[in-house]
């Protein structure tokens, strides 16, 4: 279980892609996605193939035999809004052209303006993406999302600051008492850490956050701190009451999913020290960055 974009680039471009109420993927007893038992199942099949060290006809059935029992078999054709397509042309009327999206990180083991395969366990497909400073991570995030495009994030939201019911993700530094804006700063400086923490999540106003460097982002993913959990949608940027800036993200856990309608807001600070990759479509880079890049 587990990807990140690129594989579902591959998937679009080699074999289509159907609309959801053609093709739901659940065949099994659940409103949403469980792949679990499925992915059980999988692994011990796949596990007789790896043993014996190739790949029979009976194995490509058995496994083919388990998706369509659990997802359904793939329509080879279908009509959707009175037109007759295959997943191949449907794929194509849809106008994505896949090589149009980029991808960017950043890392500091990596040279900068250059390309490198991200080492994370998801990246099946031995992607490469273009690692930049920081900064200007952001910077192209930022001048997408204000240039009318969107950006499809990939990062940590194992993070206790990550609160998906409060519609928040935040990067609390607790330590840090002299930025504390609260007018009872008196008393959080007498708090202890542990008090501080407990506090600050239950998340019912601004804290002090930390300030995320390449340094500090660079240890994190190290010490597995920082992991590649999940992708969600980056779709604008909100301020809060003291000014500290949030990207409104739409999360893939259902509209109903939180009081919020699916949607959270992810502090700059938790996205500049927990993002693993951005992806978004070229056009929307800033001019000098594409320029660096050599992208046309």
């Amino acid at each position: 279980q587990g990807s990140i974009t690129t594989s579902w680039i591959t998937a679009f471009n080699q074999v289509g892609i159907v609309p959801e109420e053609v093709y739901t993927g659940i065949n099994y007893d659940s409103k949403l996605h469980n792949h679990s038992e499925m992915v059980e199942y999988m692994t011990a099949i796949a596990k007789e193939a790896v043993n014996m060290k190739k790949s029979s006809p009976q194995y490509e059935q058995l496994i083919n035999s388990l998706f369509d029992i659990y997802l359904g078999k793939v329509p080879e054709k279908f009509t959707y809004k009175g037109k007759e397509y295959t997943p191949k042309s449907f794929a194509e009327s849809l106008g994505i052209c896949t090589d149009d999206y980029v991808m960017l990180t950043s890392f500091t083991h990596k040279p900068y303006y250059e390309p490198f395969e991200i080492e994370i366990p998801d990246n099946w497909e031995h992607d490469r993406m273009y690692n930049l400073p920081l900064d200007e991570l952001i910077e192209a995030t930022d001048h997408a999302l204000t240039n009318g495009y969107t950006v499809c994030w990939d990062g940590d939201v194992s993070e206790r600051g990550f609160s998906f019911s409060n519609g928040v993700a935040i990067n609390p530094e607790v330590d840090d008492v002299d930025e504390y804006k609260d007018s009872d700063r008196a008393r959080w400086g007498q708090m202890t850490k542990r008090d501080r923490l407990a506090e600050v999540f239950q998340f019912k106003h601004p804290y002090p956050e930390v300030n995320v460097t390449p340094e500090v982002r660079q240890q994190g993913y190290e010490s597995f701190a920082t992991t590649d959990d999940h992708l969600m949608h980056l779709t604008g940027i909100a301020k809060d009451q003291n000014g500290t800036k949030y990207y409104i993200t739409k999360n893939s856990w259902a509209a109903d999913s939180n009081k919020f309608g699916g949607y959270l807001n992810m502090s700059e600070s938790y996205v500049r020290a927990k993002t693993i990759f951005v992806m978004m479509h070229k056009d929307s880079l800033p001019k000098e960055l594409k320029n660096k890049l050599g992208i046309k």
